[in-house]
């Protein structure tokens, strides 16, 4: 499929509110392979429609757990605990920072075939689904950086945050 241009903090279209998708064609199952290869390319573990260009409710998700998430119209329905850790995201490239989120997250979705599920996630995939669910209402997780942002190349160890 096609690489599609990430979007970078600054672009109005990441301010923006994405509309929900009312029935899965073949334009949108495109839109979904492009954003898995997107995402892949640019070593994220998640991806909003909007990320590309795209006002519509679509996440994807990979946190290599042997699964790849297609969250379309996703809710979140329920919350638990908190964990505090780095952050960082393909549409503010080389940066991170620290970010609170739930420990634990149910999300209401439907799949890229239309059917409603629900998917519970914990550590890693909860913090993944909360920062794509972000970007669907117009967010950046920069607004919720603890303290502030820093180069991931000046860490200590050398070694760069995974994006979100």
């Amino acid at each position: 499929m096609a690489l599609r241009t990430i979007r970078t903090e600054g672009d109005p279209v990441l301010n923006k509110v994405c509309k929900p998708v009312k029935e899965m064609t073949a334009r949108t199952r495109e839109l979904i392979e492009d954003m898995f290869d997107t995402m892949y390319d640019g070593m994220g573990v998640g991806l909003a429609a909007n990320q590309v260009g795209i006002l519509k409710r679509i996440v994807v998700i990979d946190v290599e757990d042997g699964n790849k998430y297609v969250l379309i119209n996703p809710e979140i329905i329920e919350t638990e605990g908190s964990q505090t850790g780095e952050e960082g995201c393909l549409s503010v490239p080389e940066m991170a920072g620290t970010v609170t989120r739930p420990q634990k997250v149910k999300v209401r979705a439907f799949d890229e075939n239309m059917q409603e599920f629900e998917l519970t996630g914990e550590d890693f995939l909860a913090r993944a689904i909360c920062h794509e669910c972000d970007h669907l209402d117009g967010r950046l997780y920069t607004e919720l950086v603890e303290g502030d942002l820093h180069n991931v190349h000046d860490t200590e160890s050398g070694d760069g945050e995974e994006e979100i």
